[in-house]
C-alpha cells in the first residue's frame, strides 16, 4: 500500500512542462496536512506512464504540453483508467478549451490565476467524487450552448485564414477548389457570428478554437 495513502494523504501527480510551475504547485499543496504531491511529469506521455505505475488519487494537468495537449493526455488516461480524477489547470479561458477538457474526462477546469484556496477546494472536491466548476467556468459553458461547431474542413480553412493565406492559397493547400473555400468561409463567418475574416480569427482565439503558436 502507498505510504502516503496509509497516512491519509491524497496523492497527487502534477503535470506541467515548466519546472517553476511544478515547484510552486508542489510547495503550496504540500503545506497541507491531507495532501501530498508525490509525482511530477513534464509531458503527456510521462503523465500516462506515471499514472500507470502509481495511480495517484488526483492529477493536476496543464492544458499546453510539448508532446500533446492536456486534453489529449486526459483522454488517454481516462480511456485506460475510467476512474482517474483529473483537474485541468490552464492560463487559457476560452470556452472551447474548457468544453473539450471536460468532454475528455476532466472533473474540473481551473485557471492558473485561481486563488490557492480554490485549488485546494477543487482537489478535495474532485477526490470526493464531485465535479468542481466555478461560476465563471459555468457561465462560459452556458454561453457555448448557442454555438455551432465547425466541421473538420472548416477548421482547416480557418487555420489557413489565421495564417494569412488567401482563398486561392488555402484551396491549393487543401486540394479543393477556390469556390469550395469561399463556401466554407461563408459558413465559418455565419457559425462564429462575425462579419469578416479578421473577426473570425479573433473570435476563434477568444473562444479557444484556435491558439497562437
Amino acid at each position: 500500500m502507498d505510504f502516503m495513502k496509509k497516512n491519509g494523504k491524497i496523492s497527487i501527480l502534477v503535470v506541467d512542462d515548466h519546472f517553476v510551475v511544478r515547484a510552486g504547485l508542489s510547495g503550496s499543496i504540500n503545506a497541507e496536512t491531507d495532501l501530498a504531491v508525490r509525482y511530477e511529469a513534464s509531458t503527456g506521455r510521462q503523465a500516462l506512464e506515471l499514472y500507470r505505475a502509481h495511480k495517484p488519487d488526483i492529477v493536476l494537468m496543464d492544458l499546453r504540453l510539448p508532446d500533446m495537449t492536456g486534453t489529449e493526455a486526459t483522454r488517454a488516461i481516462r480511456q485506460e483508467f475510467p476512474s482517474a480524477k483529473i483537474i485541468m489547470l490552464s492560463t487559457y479561458d476560452g470556452v472551447e478549451d474548457i468544453y473539450r477538457a471536460l468532454q475528455a474526462g476532466a472533473a474540473s477546469y481551473l485557471l492558473k490565476a485561481a486563488q490557492r484556496e480554490e485549488l485546494l477546494n477543487a482537489i478535495r472536491a474532485v477526490h470526493a467524487g464531485e465535479r468542481y466548476v466555478t461560476p465563471t467556468i459555468a457561465a462560459k459553458l452556458a454561453e457555448r450552448v448557442s454555438y455551432v461547431d465547425l466541421s473538420a474542413r472548416e477548421m482547416d480553412v480557418l487555420r489557413g485564414i489565421s495564417d494569412g493565406k488567401s482563398n486561392k492559397e488555402i484551396a491549393a493547400a487543401l486540394s479543393i477548389t477556390e469556390v469550395t473555400v469561399k463556401l466554407h468561409v461563408r459558413s465559418i463567418l455565419s457559425k462564429l457570428q462575425v462579419n469578416d475574416r479578421t473577426q473570425a480569427v479573433t473570435a476563434a482565439l477568444q473562444r479557444g478554437i484556435l491558439h497562437l503558436a
